[in-house]
Formats: structure tokens, C-alpha cells, sequence
């Protein structure tokens, strides 16, 4: 899929500024991120936007081993509710501190 794919971003710019998505393509026309949360954002409509206005929080360097972000990185499907519950498992370790 990409190479991308997998990384958990968090919105810099727009209305969904502060937003944490996930990348689950690249447009290949235009460069952009093609952005899902499962929740406001579908998987079937994601959202495009410039990879200037986004802050990459994990990425090669710093993965967040989650099955959902193995899913995206091998360009399998996957469920809005799981991108919700991988979100999720994320928020809290930014939480709890261990990120």
C-alpha cells in the first residue's frame, strides 16, 4: 500500500486540528494522506490532506505495536470499529505517559 500506511498523525491544520488519525493510504495523483479515524472520518471516505499539515506521532522510528497498524503496513482491510478501538489504546498510553 504505502509506505505510510500504519502512521498515527495528529491534525496541525483545519477544522479537525488536534484529531488523531490514522494513515491508511496515499493519494498517488496528489501526495496527499488519506486520513481515517472510524468515527467521523470513515474508512470507505477518508480524509485528504497535506503531509505539512499533519504531525506524524509514530512512524518507522517510533511504532505503536498494534495489530490494526500491522493490518495497514501488509495493505490489508480494516474495520472502522477497529481504527475506534486502536485510537483509543493509543489516547490512553499518551495518557498514562508511555509515549
Amino acid at each position: 500500500m504505502s509506505d505510510r500506511a500504519g502512521w498515527i498523525v495528529e491534525a496541525r491544520a483545519g477544522r479537525d486540528k488536534g484529531k488523531l488519525f490514522y494513515v491508511i493510504g496515499v493519494d498517488p495523483d496528489s501526495s496527499r494522506l488519506l486520513l481515517a479515524d472510524g468515527k467521523g472520518r470513515k474508512v470507505a471516505h477518508p480524509k485528504e490532506k497535506k503531509p505539512g499539515h499533519v504531525t506524524c506521532l509514530t512512524d518507522a522510528r517510533r511504532e505503536f505495536p498494534h495489530p490494526v497498524t500491522l493490518k495497514l503496513q501488509r495493505g490489508e482491510t480494516v474495520s472502522n470499529r477497529e481504527l475506534r478501538r486502536a485510537l483509543g489504546a493509543f489516547k490512553e498510553e499518551m495518557r498514562l505517559g508511555k509515549r
